[in-house]
């Protein structure tokens, strides 16, 4: 017999809206962040997909104007961001509340965890 999944606003299984919060990174945080207004499960993800992901955006376009240096440390914060992402999405849809350092305290305030 198969476990009860909450639902959300959206209509959506929790663990696969959370999973979604991720999948554009800090744009798909807002996006949950606005439409989700009850499960703080979903809410938490995507606070910390925008915590995490739009910082690490910024640092991408500032540090990839910098020739040779700046573009392989766009290439190493890329790789970093890639394997954050695969690592959120998989945790997210197994229902598991994984909480980064730091960003993750912000996230816990915002979903009101």
């Amino acid at each position: 017999m198969e476990a009860q999944k909450s639902k959300t606003t959206l209509g959506i299984d929790e663990n696969i809206e959370a999973l979604l919060c991720y999948v554009l990174g800090w744009v798909t945080g807002i996006v949950f962040l606005a439409l989700e207004r009850e499960n703080k499960f979903v809410r938490f993800h995507a606070a910390q997909s925008l915590a995490a992901f739009l910082p690490l955006f910024v640092i991408l376009i500032i540090v990839g104007v910098i020739p040779f240096i700046g573009w392989v440390l766009s290439l190493i914060i890329s790789i970093f961001s890639l394997i954050l992402w695969l690592f959120l999405m998989f945790k997210a849809f197994k229902g598991e509340k994984y909480k980064l350092p730091v960003v993750g305290d912000f996230a816990e305030k915002q979903s009101g965890l």
